[in-house]
């Protein structure tokens, strides 16, 4: 039976380097054979707001179904000013909410559920959002496994080209959340 990983990648741009990232993640990961990969499309969750949060939104309930559906979760981050994205903090709050509203014993689409994240940013290779999204995502009760990921520098061409290129040593590393994440699934 294959291990089923739901991406989620914290920039909506097209051409983000954590997109990129994944791409790559996928190539080692297709390399172990029996994983089914899928990324999540959240573009369409609105801001958390309990006045709407009885009368669920569509797009939430849509995006808790493929958390639920999913094995296992990895989180591509950028850092926007030393912090967690909006629309990646937005999709969290979402998951931590009850699954049936107001209702705080009927559990969330997240507790329990296997979690790593790895992210691409500058110089500081996202160790603050990481340190963050590590704190959050024990709060909402994921099984966080791998730390506090790991962190990728996009060197000045990548930022002129869009074009994400990683080093031997930064696909080693990757290699070795991999294996280590699969390992714990």
């Amino acid at each position: 039976m294959s291990k089923k990983i739901l991406f989620i990648i914290g920039s909506l741009r097209k051409k983000s380097f954590n997109r990129q990232l994944a791409a790559k993640c996928a190539e080692i990961l297709a390399e172990t054979g029996d994983v089914e990969i899928k990324t999540l499309n959240y573009s369409d969750v609105p801001f958390m707001n309990q006045d709407v949060e009885a009368a669920l939104p569509a797009a939430v309930s849509r995006v808790r179904a493929e958390v639920q559906a999913a094995d296992a979760l990895w989180i591509f981050t950028p850092e926007y000013n030393f912090a967690i994205p909006g629309v990646l903090k937005n999709l969290l709050d979402w998951f931590s909410r009850p699954l049936v509203p107001g209702d705080f014993s009927s559990g969330t689409a997240v507790a329990g559920k296997k979690v790593t994240f790895c992210g691409v940013g500058g110089k500081n290779a996202t160790k603050n959002v990481r340190a963050d999204l590590k704190k959050l995502l024990d709060f909402i009760r994921m099984e966080v496994v791998c730390g506090e990921g790991n962190g990728f520098s996009a060197d000045a061409a990548a930022f002129q080209s869009d074009v994400l290129t990683l080093s031997d040593e930064d696909t080693a590393i990757l290699r070795k959340q991999t294996e280590e994440f699969l390992a714990a699934i």
